[in-house]
């Protein structure tokens, strides 16, 4: 997405209905800090106010995405284009997400390692190897924390009986038996228990005919 193209197409609006950036960040309940990002190419709206900030700009999400008003004739590649773009934004913030999973595992564990065999080995009483093993345990039980919220945070899972790709609740999602990144859960449409797959997108990729 072109955001300097997108932010000039946000001022062009706001202008035609009369707006300053604070009184448009006023309605949307933001900082007018926010708005100046936008209109600068600095950053896009969040998806959570999208469909606000369009709806008093009075254009389509599809209009905002590509930073013009698009007509009936270009409307459908357009908006499959927006999908798309916005499908590939979504894959890679979940990818780094469960990166990000990997090396707080990571470090956790080993920070807990480093402990024991400190406690271990160091030859100290045993006052300091309960603080030690305990210090330890804090910070893998932190980790572990941090790990299970990002695991159901980033992506969904797919239920392998009707398809349905949903986000888990964290405490079914904890708990669940699992292999890798696939948990054995229950659907909450379908209400069947399977083996689902973790993915990085709601929607499904579309078919090539």
């Amino acid at each position: 997405m072109d955001q300097i193209k997108i932010g000039k197409f946000i001022s062009a609006c706001r202008k035609e209905k009369g707006l300053t950036q604070a009184q448009l960040a006023e309605r949307l309940g933001i900082s007018d800090r926010a708005v100046s990002k936008w209109e600068t190419g600095k950053s896009l709206p969040d998806s959570s106010i999208m469909l606000e900030l369009c709806d008093i700009l009075g254009i389509t999400v599809n209009d905002l995405l590509t930073g013009r008003k698009t007509t009936m004739e270009n409307y459908k590649e357009l908006a499959e284009k927006n999908l798309l773009m916005m499908r590939q934004s979504e894959e890679r913030s979940n990818k780094a997400m469960l990166r990000l999973e990997v090396v707080i595992g990571v470090i956790s564990g080993l920070a807990m390692f480093i402990c024991i065999m400190t406690a271990a080995l160091a030859g100290v009483n045993d006052t300091w190897v309960a603080i030690l093993v305990a210090f330890g345990g804090i910070q893998f039980l932190v980790g572990a924390m941090f790990c299970f919220y990002i695991e159901k945070a980033a992506g969904y899972y797919e239920c392998a009986e009707c398809g349905h790709r949903y986000e888990p609740d964290f405490i079914p999602s904890m708990f669940a038996p699992h292999m890798g990144r696939t948990k054995h859960m229950r659907c909450p449409k379908c209400g069947k228990k399977s083996w689902q797959k973790k993915v990085l997108t709601r929607e499904t990729e579309p078919d090539n005919e």
